[in-house]
């Protein structure tokens, strides 16, 4: 089964907002082996709509809108969708009653007309309650072909994904398992990868796919593959696995899990152990920190991150000695032990991860270059640092901290 999703939003192609709904979707579709043939982005506009409607259904089996449900008169799907079934609008009283009911129990303003007409839905559509807000969705089949409106608000559309679209997708189609398993690699980069695992992935299986997925620092080296026996798949797919780690064993760092990020891997890992973090960030200004707790249940295992980004700052708050900054510079494997240290005692945690450097473009209050990072980890037995230099560019330079501040506390917790 191929699917295709349509985002609509002049927001989206001028960059006021990023489009997350499409990757949200996506992962879900592929969950219950459904493939995603194409992404498009639209402008809220009736023709450009119309033309990738026509478009999807001649590309795919599933097609999924997302935007454009909204009350005002720039969101115009709901009309769109329906000229192009050659239908019209009518009154669903569950919908209204819906929107009613969100009135009264969390909006202070009068429920308008506009708002009322939300509740106007195409007569062929089969209505996708959205308990979230006031905007439904809709699911529409055309011949074989099944078309479904979501709203943009991305944890209404994710709730509706997950609760309403996808059960109704299993119950219709009978589709394929789809397989991804991620290799985390760090220290090596893609084209040193390809040449060191070349006679390996010169010899997978056609039905299994291969990936490099760059990113400032580290690799993701993704096997995918499909088909109906789930057992047989992953036998396949672990064998390949076995076959590979001999080659990188020095710098595989885990696997990704399913949820899509490292620090997933390293939460799990942490409330397995029952362990806690803290964190005490410099140059990397709390994206550290930002990793981990805009993931639901952080609470159980981090205690609290600390952006000491003045050197006054980490003398006052962080206690790091006045005689260590001066005899070794704020930028130092001294300072980075030291923050690390006094982040563990403050928060009272079981680790701490500590960063400080020069991220540019200027060199700040320390001579270090331009790109030097110092990356520590402390744990109650011990604190150890590395010092790194990742470039002239203050994005990339923060970015690769935080990469390599992730790989070096993964392996820190998988060591026993």
């Amino acid at each position: 089964m191929l699917a295709e999703i349509i985002t609509i939003g002049d927001e989206l192609l001028i960059g006021q907002v990023i489009d997350t709904n499409s990757a949200f979707v996506a992962k879900q579709l592929n969950k219950i082996g459904v493939s995603v043939y194409q992404i498009t982005s639209v402008q809220d506009n009736k023709a450009h709509i119309l033309k990738a409607l026509n478009e999807a259904e001649d590309n795919a089996d599933i097609i999924i809108l997302t935007g454009g449900l909204g009350p005002t008169k720039d969101d115009i799907t709901k009309r769109t969708i329906a000229e192009y079934f050659n239908d019209t609008l009518v009154k669903d009283e569950s919908v209204l009653n819906n929107i009613e009911t969100i009135w009264k129990q969390h909006v202070r303003t009068e429920l308008l007309q506009v708002n009322k007409d939300q509740a106007l839905v195409p007569s062929k559509a089969t209505v996708l309650m959205n308990k979230l807000g006031t905007a439904p969705g809709m699911w529409m089949e055309k011949g074989n072909k099944v078309f479904i409106s979501l709203p943009g608000v991305p944890y209404e559309m994710q709730a509706l994904i997950e609760y309403k679209v996808l059960p109704k997708l299993k119950d219709k189609y009978h589709c394929p398992y789809i397989l991804h398993k991620t290799l985390l690699v760090y220290g090596l980069g893609e084209s040193a990868l390809a040449a060191r695992v070349e006679a390996w992935e010169d010899a997978l299986p056609n039905h299994i796919k291969l990936a490099y997925l760059p990113n400032l620092g580290k690799m993701r080296l993704r096997l995918s593959t499909k088909g109906f026996d789930e057992h047989l798949l992953k036998k396949e797919v672990q064998e390949q696995i076995d076959k590979v780690l001999p080659l990188i064993k020095d710098e595989f760092a885990g696997f990704e899990d399913e949820e899509g990020s490292v620090e997933i891997v390293i939460a799990k890992q942490l409330t397995k152990l029952g362990k806690t973090l803290a964190i005490a960030e410099s140059c990397t200004g709390g994206t550290v920190a930002e990793r981990f707790t805009i993931n639901s249940g952080a609470s159980l295992y981090f205690k609290g991150g600390i952006v000491t980004y003045s050197t006054a700052s980490k003398m006052n708050v962080l206690k790091v000695s006045k005689t260590d900054i001066d005899t070794y510079s704020v930028v130092s494997s001294q300072v980075a032990e030291s923050m690390a240290q006094n982040a563990l005692k403050l928060f009272q945690s079981d680790f701490a991860i500590a960063t400080t450097g020069n991220a540019g473009p200027k060199k700040g209050d320390s001579d270090a270059e331009v790109g030097t990072v110092f990356i520590a980890i402390a744990t109650k037995k011990e604190v150890y640092s590395q010092e790194f230099n990742f470039g002239n560019s203050r994005v990339k330079v923060i970015n690769k901290a935080v990469n390599k501040a992730l790989e070096m506390f993964l392996k820190e917790i998988f060591k026993n």
